[in-house]
């Protein structure tokens, strides 16, 4: 009879093995995968991550998935997201996709209000982010543009390269 507190030293065994293997070859994996697997997250590389996550729990927890299988699963997860990656690079359309586009949210002190409510970025988020980058108010930035990773980024005003550094950010219409 199984208990809810123990179900034997063989179970326990097994979790211990299957998890050092696991994680060998999911660490084997993303460093042959290349830094870009790891780097900081978009949508679909936390999307990646937690698939990889749940695929690691899976495996040392089911019984039913052999350590091939799960390397398999593990395996596959990391070269799709390397394939995506690497399209990404070279195909622009595969980039918006994946990733989509940064967003400016602000410019030359006037807060865009149609891409505040597509991006659902209330005024108070933008002007804690100028605040985050040592300004003292919203007329001080020459722009905030909400970055595909999620993070907002300031350009200060009277930085001499401003304009040039919105390049690639979308900007809708007010």
């Amino acid at each position: 009879m199984d208990s809810i507190f123990f179900n034997g030293w063989e179970n326990l065994f097994r979790t211990l093995i299957i998890g050092l293997l696991a994680y060998g070859v999911l660490v084997l994996f993303l460093r042959l995968s290349g830094n870009r697997t790891l780097s900081k997250m978009n949508a679909f590389d936390l999307i990646v991550t937690v698939a990889l996550g749940s695929t690691l729990a899976t495996i040392l927890l089911s019984k039913d998935v052999a350590l091939a299988e799960g390397a398999l699963a593990l395996g596959l997860l990391i070269f799709l997201q390397f394939a995506i990656t690497w399209l990404s690079v070279r195909k622009r359309w595969v980039k918006r996709l994946v990733t989509g586009e940064p967003l400016m949210l602000l410019y030359r002190g006037e807060f865009l209000t149609k891409a505040l409510r597509e991006a659902r970025v209330t005024h108070d988020e933008v002007r804690a982010a100028i605040r985050s980058n040592g300004l003292g108010c919203v007329s001080e930035a020459h722009a905030v543009i909400l970055e595909t990773d999620g993070s907002l980024s300031v350009v200060k005003k009277g930085d001499s390269r401003a304009d040039s550094s919105l390049e690639g950010v979308r900007q809708l219409d007010r």
